[in-house]
């Protein structure tokens, strides 16, 4: 791939986000003339529009469409093993600062150590980052890249690998009449108080934490809000609510004598996913994406 070629696909990505020539060709540091002429480069390679521009829109075309959703996995992991060579080649030191929400569990502790034995140069710091503030970290550069819960739908962020799916828990007092059941529904979640969670987390991802209705329709009691895992596990100790927990996470806290942890049936898995900054990823969080590809790979085996 001659670098023209990577230019044409660059342009076409970020023009596909802002759907705007001028601001596309801000990020990109060039002309809006420029942007149009590597778009006209690509679509003539590929023989067919993948932009409709008028003078009050841009939009993409379904060809461009499904272009992009083809695309855009296979530009991240060229770059990121560009990143990974580059950053091999010069010996790989600095720091990796990882953020995580819950419990470093098996799989992640498994992919920290292949890139501790691949980067033995770069020292790597581990974080845990608040449940109200998923997201934040990355952004304000606190952290390289954050494992967190799922949903992801940020714009600025990119999303992979995901992994760790794993049913869902519910975390009650033992005192609560749910305490001793060996399961309860995703229904009966209609007749507990959810400790949701404040701050600045989008709705969207609070929402799927907990949720205000069950999958059939019935409202959810809505309990304390907290900003920390802490938080919100001594709250379901002293039976202020009930909380939603991954099973790993469940496993971990389950020493405690003042909490139970019940299987829930029906509801939708929990699953966690590495997100790192579409603008400013470091070499270290690409490689280290890549790490945890490949030991999911190992999984997988």
């Amino acid at each position: 791939m001659s670098s023209l070629e990577f230019r044409e696909l660059e342009a076409f990505l970020v023009l596909a986000e802002e759907l705007h020539f001028g601001r596309a060709g801000e990020r990109l540091y060039v002309s809006q003339s420029r942007v149009s002429q590597l778009l006209r480069s690509l679509e003539g390679r590929i023989g067919a529009p993948l932009v409709e521009r008028t003078s009050r829109r841009v939009g993409l075309t379904p060809l461009g469409e499904s272009f992009l959703a083809s695309l855009r996995p296979a530009y991240e992991a060229l770059r990121a093993t560009v990143d990974e060579a580059r950053a091999a080649a010069r010996g790989f030191g600095g720091v990796l600062r990882i953020g995580f929400q819950g419990t470093v569990d098996d799989y992640l502790a498994q992919a920290i150590a292949l890139f501790e034995d691949r980067y033995p140069e770069c020292a790597i710091e581990v974080a845990e980052i608040a449940l109200s503030d998923p997201f934040g970290p990355v952004r304000r550069k606190e952290v390289d890249c954050a494992v967190v819960l799922l949903p992801v739908a940020e714009e600025d962020l990119v999303l992979g690998p995901v992994f760790s799916r794993q049913p869902q828990t519910l975390a009650v007092s033992a005192r609560h009449p749910l305490a001793g059941r060996e399961s309860v529904s995703a229904e009966e979640l209609a007749g507990c108080r959810l400790i949701g969670i404040h701050g600045s987390a989008p709705e969207y991802w609070r929402r799927a934490q907990a949720p205000g209705e069950t999958p059939g329709g019935l409202p959810v009691p809505a309990g304390p809000l907290v900003n920390t895992l802490q938080e919100g596990l001594s709250l379901t100790a002293a039976d202020r609510g009930a909380m939603l927990l991954c099973r790993s996470t469940a496993e971990y806290h389950g020493r405690r004598s003042s909490i139970a942890f019940v299987p829930v049936e029906g509801l939708p898995d929990s699953l966690l996913g590495l997100v790192r900054h579409r603008e400013h990823a470091t070499p270290q969080a690409q490689a280290f994406a890549q790490a945890v590809g490949e030991t999911l790979g190992r999984e997988a085996a």
